[in-house]
């Protein structure tokens, strides 16, 4: 099994790439998850978000994959973007493959719930009557 991949990133995250890094002959299921800025939180409209990352945020990240990937005897990627994106923008990427459906999406729902709730990433919600606040803090 190859390592994990985690990254973060101040750019348009390359999904393709990583589905390259985990996905083997021996697979018979990937699971991506992407994360999509939406234009509401609730009942506030938003126009941007901004994301700001703790300057170990990745390694926090490589810990979450490996493990994940470790746990479940599986390989899996994850990026997370930095910066501002506006909506419609992909935020984070998760890939788990594994040889069966059942096990990549446990996986990779466990994946994200893990970066969610472990990974020193924070966002700034620009809401669209002017406003901003930060969530998650």
């Amino acid at each position: 099994m190859s390592e994990p991949v985690a990254l973060v990133v101040d750019g348009p995250i390359d999904r393709a790439w990583l589905e390259q890094q985990v996905l083997t002959d021996a697979d018979g299921a990937m699971v991506v998850f992407e994360g999509v800025i939406r234009d509401h939180d609730h009942d506030d409209a938003v126009s941007s978000l901004d994301y700001q990352a703790h300057p170990d945020a990745e390694r926090f990240l490589a810990d979450v994959c490996a493990e994940v990937a470790a746990a479940a005897g599986l390989r899996v990627a994850a990026a997370h973007r930095i910066g501002h994106l506006e909506i419609g923008d992909v935020a984070l990427v998760a890939v788990v493959a594994a040889p069966h459906r059942a096990e990549a999406f446990a996986a990779c729902a466990r994946l994200v719930d893990e970066i969610k709730a472990r990974v020193p990433i924070w966002k700034r919600q620009h809401l669209a009557d002017g406003p901003s606040e930060w969530v998650g803090l």
